[in-house]
């Protein structure tokens, strides 16, 4: 009698303790989704940016970056000095962030010149395939056929929602294609850093205080070497705005909304979900931006986008239901 109470008592605190578990992950689920939100008024800031003023996309992301980390700066002296002190130990890591981040924005900006909007974001967005491999491989994430037909879901709905289903997109060389291949996974780069993190138990906004700050110094340094990147300006293009005070605005609120919102939630989601579930939900930016441009723009929103949109959404809808199950499971075993 006593160890069958025993056992029903550890069945017990199994059941309570996935339940913690899938509520963390649901939590998890939510701050990713609201990041991504966020996030995918990105392409609109920049659109506005390039078409407006034809801001050099690398000096863009420069200060982009830079007000990032003087607006966190700002906050944590003001509000919470302690988050600005980091062991000495993790500054190398940091470093390598931030210089992952910059690769990845430098990547992103060389792809979109040699293949175009359309096929760049489709091979930004093979980081999903990239994540889960390598998450797989070195941080033991499940890799199950829930999360292999989330990630076909997701690139298929990328490639309806950008446009790159046409064959005239594909027209690319071969410096185009490893190009975009890599900008996909210097993205995995980025999310598998950001699931470090975690492990090291730094504070989110105090990794992207720092990641932000080392990334505006490789930018700063990208754009200082003439003709070392296309989209790179130079010395004189870093004050390309001049006195355009609305341009200068719409890039601080481009750093202080999008960025700091999408960049910063999409961090911290990674204290609850694994890094290729993160980098899945991601994946419903482009979905996100046609929505949005939809909606504040007017633009005009196709049937393939539509359905692209479905598909990706359908993905992680899929990815989540499949954990639900599997967690009910794994209770209704503990119960037997």
């Amino acid at each position: 009698m006593r160890l069958s109470n025993l056992v029903k008592r550890r069945a017990l605190n199994s059941i309570v303790s996935k339940i913690k578990g899938s509520s963390r992950i649901s939590q998890g689920y939510l701050i990713c989704i609201v990041g991504t939100v966020i996030w995918s008024f990105t392409a609109i800031f920049i659109r506005y940016l390039t078409e407006n003023y034809q801001l050099p996309p690398l000096v863009l992301a420069f200060w982009r970056d830079l007000f990032v980390f003087l607006a966190l700066g700002a906050f944590f002296t003001i509000f919470a000095r302690s988050r600005l002190r980091i062991e000495r130990q993790h500054l190398g890591f940091l470093l390598l962030y931030g210089f992952v981040l910059s690769v990845f924005n430098s990547l992103w900006t060389v792809s979109v010149s040699l293949n175009g909007a359309a096929v760049s974001t489709v091979m930004a967005y093979s980081s999903a395939a990239f994540t889960a491999i390598l998450a797989w491989r070195f941080f033991g994430e499940q890799l199950g056929a829930a999360k292999i037909m989330a990630v076909v879901l997701s690139l298929v709905g990328c490639m309806f929602v950008s446009g790159a289903y046409s064959p005239a997109a594909w027209k690319l060389n071969t410096l185009g294609i490893i190009t975009g291949l890599l900008s996909g996974i210097a993205f995995a780069s980025y999310s598998l850093m950001g699931k470090l993190s975690t492990h090291r138990h730094i504070y989110p906004w105090t990794v992207l205080f720092y990641t932000f700050g080392f990334g505006a110094l490789f930018l700063l340094a990208y754009n200082l070497i003439p003709g070392l990147l296309p989209g790179a300006g130079s010395p004189a293009s870093l004050f390309w705005l001049g006195d355009a005070w609305i341009g200068w605005l719409v890039l601080i609120a481009l750093a202080l909304g999008p960025t700091i919102g999408g960049y910063g939630l999409y961090t911290v989601s990674l204290n609850y979900l694994p890094a290729s579930v993160a980098n899945l939900i991601a994946t419903m930016e482009p979905a996100f931006t046609t929505i949005s441009a939809y909606l504040l723009l007017g633009e005009r929103l196709t049937a393939p986008q539509l359905w692209g949109s479905v598909l990706i959404i359908g993905g992680v809808v899929l990815l989540r239901v499949s954990e639900g199950r599997g967690s009910q499971e794994d209770s209704a075993l503990a119960l037997s």
